[in-house]
């Protein structure tokens, strides 16, 4: 093997190398950008969320209170929750990937039991009181999402007022949604979870996408080095060196001996070329050769 074709190899493997590894690190970085976008979006959902349960705990559900007649019940008018999962069922028509759920243990409403996988979600903000939030990266009904979840703890007397004793539940409320589910909850007790989810398969294949074109452009730019290396090396060492090799094959046969070797370079080449001219001169002065 040549030293033009093991030079080109070489720089062929180690290239493919580099290509390689730039293309995993793109990805890794773009899918790590579109988690981290995922997380601030989600973040942004969920205080827009608590904000508008927190408006209507403390603004809007005083003021139909008194409004109303004792012991009646309006989930749409009284309850923060049923207030900030219909205020995303509007935003969810513009972005219909996008989830918030109030993931319970014991609902009231159906609409809000925890699946299995907001079920451990639940258990572990339970088991580990200090934890303030949790998020990761799942396959959610065969899409790839980012979530992020928050415990929802008891933490008034008034949620005790509508989920403690079913007897002290407004009667409203036990003819909507029934007294057998959604009860018994405790003070401090983590009963279940804000959860959002943000959709990230389109970012992750933008992702892929991506690095697969950083590979190509870096396959073709390592295409277009080695043919240039190629003719590099054919003109200006291997042609030179087979030049020299035959020159010396004819001197180490008497031929030729006349003829000079002239050094056009200054580099290890031109130094050889030099070492086997002095070698001619040598042979020449003890041929004695005219």
């Amino acid at each position: 093997m040549g030293i033009r074709l093991r030079s080109v190899l070489v720089m062929g493997v180690l290239g493919l190398l580099a290509i390689g590894v730039i293309g995993y690190t793109s990805y890794k970085l773009s899918v790590n950008n579109a988690l981290e976008e995922a997380k601030i979006k989600s973040n942004i959902i969920l205080n827009y969320a608590m904000a508008t349960k927190t408006y209507m705990k403390q603004v809007q559900k005083p003021l139909v209170t008194e409004l109303i007649e004792e012991d009646r019940f309006y989930p749409e008018l009284m309850s923060g929750f049923v207030s900030a999962r219909g205020t995303f069922e509007i935003f969810h028509k513009s972005y219909p990937g996008y989830i918030f759920k109030q993931a319970t243990l014991d609902p009231l409403n159906p609409y809000n039991k925890a699946d299995p996988n907001e079920v451990e979600l639940i258990k572990n903000f339970q088991a580990n009181p200090a934890l303030k939030s949790s998020e990761g990266h799942i396959v959610k009904d065969g899409t790839e999402v980012f979530y992020f979840a928050q415990p929802i703890k008891v933490d008034s007397k008034n949620c005790l007022h509508c989920h403690g004793n079913p007897a002290d539940a407004p009667k409203d409320q036990i003819e909507i949604y029934g007294a057998n589910a959604g009860y018994h909850w405790t003070m401090n007790d983590t009963v279940a979870a804000f959860v959002i989810y943000i959709p990230t398969t389109a970012a992750i294949a933008a992702a892929k996408k991506l690095s697969q074109t950083l590979v190509l452009i870096g396959a073709g730019g390592i295409i277009l080095v080695l043919a240039i290396l190629w003719v590099f090396l054919d003109r200006s060492v291997v042609l030179p060196i087979v030049n020299l090799a035959e020159r010396t094959e004819h001197f180490s046969l008497g031929e030729n001996l006349t003829e000079p070797i002239q050094r056009r370079t200054k580099d290890e080449i031109g130094t050889l070329a030099s070492a086997i001219e002095r070698l001619r001169i040598s042979l020449v002065k003890l041929l004695k050769i005219e």
